[in-house]
């Protein structure tokens, strides 16, 4: 299924309902999204939760950005999500900032019944197929209680580039930062003169700045760059104004 823009990200449902066909067993859902960085909010969770009950299906909840929501406010989780079968996925990656760290862990809720069979098969799956390493099973405690420490610095690293990145973009009209509420990346739409993919090479070759051309993301069409949040805020301005010179 899709989403569009008017004004902020819009989960679009008709394309969800087009979408399903007899092989269809769960819906998938990034919250909040990764590039777009826009939540499922209670009337996105509510259509899902109506449309997996006519279709008798599962929901599986990506929810890795959960904790970096830019305006400080927590959101609700799927995990507390009763009304239909749902696997609330996440893992010590984005929640700690260690991707070489490999663990993850899933939350199942939804109607007893199902839960309990859902969890029957999936013991299996993952004894079978998943085991975590030892190591960081023992320190995963540890890893749990420093994401206190990291997640605050990259909760204001981001905001410190957003506002840069608006900063900059004052005297660049034909680009445009799109609404972002969470996660780590930045849509910035820009004049369709080329392929997004030709324009990331250009500007890589150009400035020696690395950015996603939208089209990894799956964006419909052609002008849309993706960036990261996350690069240190020094070099994340001298790259933005490098980029931004190509651009014009």
């Amino acid at each position: 299924y899709s989403l569009f823009y008017d004004q902020q990200w819009q989960i679009d449902f008709a394309s969800l309902y087009q979408a399903i066909n007899h092989r269809t067993r769960a819906v998938l859902v990034v919250h909040p999204n990764n590039p777009t960085g826009s939540f499922a909010h209670r009337n996105d969770r509510s259509a899902f939760n109506l449309f997996c009950r006519e279709y008798n299906l599962a929901l599986v909840v990506d929810e890795v950005f959960l904790d970096y929501p830019h305006d400080g406010t927590a959101r609700l989780t799927f995990a507390t999500n009763h009304d239909v079968l749902t696997f609330t996925l996440s893992g010590l990656s984005k929640v700690s900032g260690l991707p070489q760290m490999k663990l993850a862990w899933m939350i199942t809720s939804g109607p007893e019944d199902q839960v309990a069979a859902a969890v029957a098969r999936l013991e299996i799956i993952t004894d079978t197929f998943l085991s975590p390493s030892a190591p960081v099973q023992l320190a995963a405690s540890m890893f749990l209680e420093q994401r206190k420490n990291i997640q605050p610095v990259l909760l204001n690293r981001m905001r410190v580039n957003l506002d840069e990145l608006d900063r900059q973009l004052i005297a660049h009209p034909a680009c445009r930062r799109l609404d972002v509420e969470g996660g780590w990346y930045a849509v910035l739409r820009v004049p369709r003169t080329q392929s997004d993919e030709e324009l990331a090479i250009q500007i890589l070759r150009g400035c020696c700045v690395l950015v996603h051309p939208g089209h990894f993301y799956d964006f419909p069409q052609d002008g849309f760059l993706v960036m990261s949040l996350i690069t240190p805020s020094d070099a994340f301005r001298e790259g933005l104004r490098r980029m931004l010179e190509v651009l014009d």
